[in-house]
């Protein structure tokens, strides 16, 4: 939506058909629930999911998934039930919130070296392979070919070595860290490994989306939104350099916009929170 148009922040379409419960429910977790030591009412959690179009149904069951894995606990307080974080839940949630809240932050200078990550996962174990891609994928790595991930941040070796160690125990994983040679083209090497198309075209919905925007009286709405769709792009953009980027990468103008709308909107959006928690006491 442009900025320039009146309406609702997203239609209600888009918010279905786009955002699942869980999904939901794990950004308003992480951006209310963990900053506060205190458990939550079921009502409180579903009445903020409702207004994304999520039905109580599906709220409650993302609710009860959310807790078989062990990211919430239930107390019950006669017929009402309020959750609160696990300790795991809190563990994993922080270490989301750090890096979702730092990204697009740090711009660094490079010296030109790759982490380069030589493993491979039997054709047979399908869900074993998917795992170890997402789990390098969300850490930066890219894949120019079948068994061979690369990063240009040399801090990610390690957390590479962690992914590696919990997953495939027993494989004969490799990694070094060099400088792009003679034969090839860096370009080439970047365009194989990521699909940065893609990241720039939902960068450029972001910046359409949100530039301009002021929610109103719709803030909570419009913070939970905020950072929903923001949260994907530590996933789908691996930071890479500036100088391996395209020319006037949308990335840049997206994480300023996203730092200084999540900014301008917190103070409000809390209070719009703590508001909607009180209804409930």
């Amino acid at each position: 939506m442009s900025a320039d148009v009146p309406g609702p922040v997203v239609s209600r379409r888009r918010e279905v058909s786009h955002a699942s419960a869980r999904s939901l429910l794990m950004t308003v977790l992480g951006e209310f629930v963990l900053p506060r030591d205190q458990p939550v009412w079921t009502a409180t959690l579903v009445e903020s999911l409702a207004m994304f179009g999520i039905e109580e149904k599906s709220a409650r069951q993302a609710l009860s998934r959310t807790a078989a894995e062990g990211w919430l606990e239930s107390q019950r307080r006669g017929r009402r039930v309020r959750w609160s974080l696990t300790p795991q839940g809190r563990r994993l949630l922080t270490e989301g919130a750090e890096r979702i809240y730092g990204f697009g932050r740090d711009e660094r200078d490079w010296d030109g070296t790759w982490v380069v990550l030589l493993v491979s996962v039997p054709e047979a174990k399908r869900d074993l392979r998917h795992q170890l891609r997402t789990r390098l994928t969300w850490a930066g790595f890219g894949s120019p070919m079948p068994g061979v991930w690369i990063s240009p941040d040399r801090r990610r070796e390690t957390e590479a070595k962690h992914i590696v160690a919990e997953l495939l125990p027993e494989s004969a994983a490799m990694s070094f860290v060099a400088s792009y040679g003679q034969l090839g083209d860096e370009a080439e090497l970047v365009a194989r490994s990521w699909d940065l198309s893609e990241v720039e075209r939902r960068y450029a919905e972001f910046i359409d989306e949100f530039t301009g925007l002021d929610p109103g009286h719709d803030v909570l709405h419009a913070q939970i939104r905020l950072v929903h769709e923001w949260r994907r792009f530590p996933f789908l953009d691996p930071r890479l350099p500036l100088r391996l980027l395209p020319p006037n990468w949308h990335g840049v103008k997206a994480a300023q916009l996203f730092h200084d709308k999540h900014d301008a909107w917190w103070p409000a959006s809390q209070q719009h929170w703590d508001e909607l928690v009180a209804k409930e006491q």
